[in-house]
């Protein structure tokens, strides 16, 4: 199997931004290839079987270990990005590669890195807006919700381990922001919701039990057009993202 074209980066910077949130600040001339509008896009992370960054030891017509992760900022003048992980650790190692190397890694490491890719843009074809996420999809989300038109309404709800983990969300001034713990249901709380009136234009992000619900939800119980709703499931509990795959690729064709 190819292996990805890889690009490798420079840590310039690490920082624990809230008590289970660290960005890390990456730099290399590769960047300067990034579009300009990649800010929430997501760019791959490769590592090698023990879940450290020397791709060295991958044997040849091998792939290396991948992570997915958002592009939170991006500088075209300085060619950098941040790139937020949350701050967790796993019994199971294949689960917390990432995670495991942010909260470690010194600046001057480097990483290599493929990508960027993007993800579908909120339809605006809507009389209102209703943003999901958790908190792996924190920063894709704060992408998405600046696009929207400042006169928009509707609701962002936002599911983070600990109410310290909440950050400054750019939202129209009519767009809600709920900020959940890990003691409340992301699910309940949407279902919660007064539903307003006219189209809604949906996007969710979050673990792969709650989007399903939620997918179930919308679709079936609110009736929203297909055309006007986002779903992603960036992660599943206690499965690897390889596992997370081929789970998010058999439940897409059972859900057609």
């Amino acid at each position: 199997m190819k292996k990805p074209s890889p690009k490798q980066l420079t840590v310039l910077d690490s920082k624990q931004v809230t008590p289970n949130m660290q960005r890390i600040t990456l730099h290399g001339e590769a960047l300067g290839e990034f579009p300009p509008e990649c800010v929430g896009s997501y760019i791959k992370l490769l590592f090698n079987s023990t879940g450290t960054t020397d791709l060295n030891s991958v044997a040849e017509g091998q792939r290396p270990v991948m992570r997915t992760y958002t592009i939170a900022q991006f500088s075209s003048a300085e060619n950098t990005i941040e790139v937020d992980f949350v701050r967790h650790v796993t019994d199971d190692l294949q689960c917390g590669f990432a995670a495991r190397w942010a909260m470690n890694v010194q600046v001057g490491e480097t990483i290599n890195i493929v990508g960027p890719g993007t993800i579908s843009d909120m339809s605006t074809e809507a009389d209102w807006f209703l943003l999901v996420a958790d908190m792996t999809a924190l920063p894709a989300l704060a992408a998405k919700i600046r696009l929207l038109p400042r006169d928009a309404t509707g609701y962002a709800v936002i599911k983070v381990i600990e109410q310290a983990d909440a950050q400054p969300i750019d939202a129209p001034t009519n767009v809600k922001v709920i900020w959940l713990t890990d003691q409340e249901s992301l699910v309940d709380k949407v279902e919660s919701l007064p539903w307003l009136d006219g189209v809604a234009s949906v996007w969710t992000a979050c673990e792969f039990d709650s989007m399903r619900a939620l997918r179930h939800y919308f679709r079936n119980d609110k009736q929203v057009p297909r055309e006007n709703i986002y779903l992603s499931s960036y992660w599943k509990q206690g499965v690897t993202e390889d596992g997370h795959k081929v789970i998010k690729q058999q439940d897409a064709k059972n859900s057609q």
